[in-house]
């Protein structure tokens, strides 16, 4: 029998054990332990169950088993827990583009042709200038509309407006926007037409936000299972955005009052989380 499930959205669907598989094997767990996992919820499920109340029942499964494969598993959750001000997703973004090869600011003031405006990051690599605004949504399921996009690129071209009246060389060459979330399809048609490059959770196919964590390690410090809420906010005033700068910072730890022993099992769960794939 076919269980109804519903989504963030509200959209309902039936549910699908091969979806539920798939997510569990991003995670890095053994085919054995998803299928174990993925049968356990199978049998729990009820008609009109929500896809957050499936996905914390497979979350508390696999953490019972691995915390790294759990740590993985959230992740879409630890980009979420990053707003609500959306301040230390800018600077995970900067973070992603840092260690891909750029040289990265963020909070840059740049003057248009008609107005001044604040640009979330700028990132520089070879001949590539880039101009890049962030769009955080804390609500799961709500998706960046056409109107984000529009928006943005009409403060782009005005930077763009201001360098050809100049005619300096560092001219911006590309306009990005990033979410959190998914685009619109009108949001995606715009893009494509408009020249901006679009980069959300899934999006480009292949080399979306979650693809890039994957690719390179960086995982967020708000992936950890075994961080208290408090811990991360504190570690993200810091500007502690990656698990990769706690490693390196983790006189943090001793900051926060945390036991050698505790912080022992932190720094081992989230050097789980760097190795790349």
């Amino acid at each position: 029998m076919d269980v109804e499930i519903i989504k963030h959205s509200g959209e309902r669907t039936n549910f699908s054990i091969d979806k539920l598989k798939s997510s569990l094997r991003k995670s890095g767990a053994e085919e054995a332990l998803v299928n174990e996992i993925s049968n356990n919820v199978r049998d729990e499920l009820y008609q009109g169950i929500s896809t957050r109340e499936i996905y914390n029942r497979a979350f508390a499964l696999l953490k019972k088993e691995k915390k790294g494969y759990a740590s993985k598993y959230k992740l879409k959750k630890a980009i979420y827990e990053l707003g609500p001000t959306g301040f230390p997703f800018e600077k995970f973004i900067a973070a992603l583009l840092f260690y891909s090869g750029y040289n990265v600011k963020t909070g840059q003031f740049l003057q248009g042709k008609c107005v001044l405006h604040e640009v979330d990051v700028v990132a520089r690599k070879n001949d590539q200038i880039i101009v890049v605004e962030c769009k955080f949504h804390s609500d799961e399921g709500r998706n960046c509309n056409v109107k984000i996009p529009l928006y943005i690129h009409s403060r782009y071209r005005d930077i763009l407006n201001n360098y050809n009246v100049k005619n300096e060389v560092e001219k911006p060459t590309q306009g990005w926007v990033v979410t959190n979330t998914r685009f619109s399809k009108d949001a995606l048609q715009y893009g494509k037409c408009a020249g901006l490059y679009l980069l959300s959770w899934d999006y480009p196919k292949d080399n979306g936000i979650k693809d890039r964590i994957d690719r390179l390690g960086l995982y967020p410090i708000t992936a950890s299972t075994l961080l208290s809420q408090r811990e991360k906010q504190f570690l993200l005033s810091r500007d502690i955005v990656l698990c990769k700068q706690l490693i390196n910072d983790d006189f943090y730890l001793d900051h926060l009052g945390i036991s050698e022993n505790r912080q022992a099992r932190i720094l081992e769960e989230i050097k789980i989380l760097c190795k790349h794939n």
